[in-house]
């Protein structure tokens, strides 16, 4: 059965994409069909698919069957900054009914695996009243919460799940993504989560080398 999710991080840089990549390697290696989306980007460079956001880049490489940038990416701005912000200076007002209708070619296709990738965390704004997680109860997908785990991520975690539950929304579960490779008491932060958590975790993600895709930290079974 075709599976989707929503990627939501605790914060900007708590390695969405790089769970998401991960994910979807995994599915890959497994012989599943994979496809993702990350419907609002911010911030452009040249990379080895073209000149696109790097984030989307990444996800590129895990698609199969292939999907085009804009498919994956219907919406990009040039500067990094809050979509939002990046979007009034172009003089486009983005709307959630927009965001996901330009969605559906790739969720209609129904791969055994899709992920949704969210710009930022929870509540990043598309305009003066939406954020992003309007967009996922229109879409009405349940949730994947990747955790920064550095100093500052159990506030963090456990208000976005908070956050998640006052939305209507499900916490399918939670990925540890270890961002600061020094990070004091690490495995007593992680139990301390595990604890206050009402959802399961999913993989532990370790400081890994960038051509380590961390598809052997993931077990698919695991997803509900």
């Amino acid at each position: 059965m075709a599976k989707t999710f929503f990627i939501t991080g605790t914060d900007t840089d708590a390695g969405k994409t790089r769970v998401a990549c991960a994910l979807l390697a995994a599915g890959r290696a497994q012989g599943l069909s994979t496809a993702a989306l990350k419907p609002v980007a911010a911030g452009v460079s040249e990379t080895p698919a073209g000149r696109c956001n790097g984030d989307v880049a990444s996800l590129l490489q895990y698609c199969q069957p292939e999907l085009s940038i804009d498919a994956i990416n219907p919406f990009c701005f040039d500067e990094p900054i809050a979509p939002h912000i990046a979007a009034e200076n172009t003089g486009t007002r983005l709307s959630v009914h927009d965001i996901a209708t330009r969605c559906q070619p790739v969720l209609a296709q129904k791969a055994d695996l899709t992920l949704v990738e969210g710009a930022g965390g929870w509540k990043v704004p598309v305009n003066d009243t939406d954020t992003l997680a309007d967009l996922v109860k229109a879409l009405e997908l349940p949730v994947i919460l990747v955790v920064g785990m550095k100093l500052g991520c159990l506030n963090h975690a456990l208000l976005t799940a908070q956050a998640i539950a006052a939305d209507g929304l499900q916490l399918a579960g939670w990925i540890a993504n270890r961002v600061d490779p020094d990070m004091l008491y690490y495995q007593e932060n992680l139990e301390t989560l595990t604890r206050r958590l009402q959802a399961p975790l999913f993989a532990e993600l370790p400081c890994l080398e960038a051509a380590d895709s961390g598809a052997g930290f993931i077990d698919l079974s695991r997803l509900p």
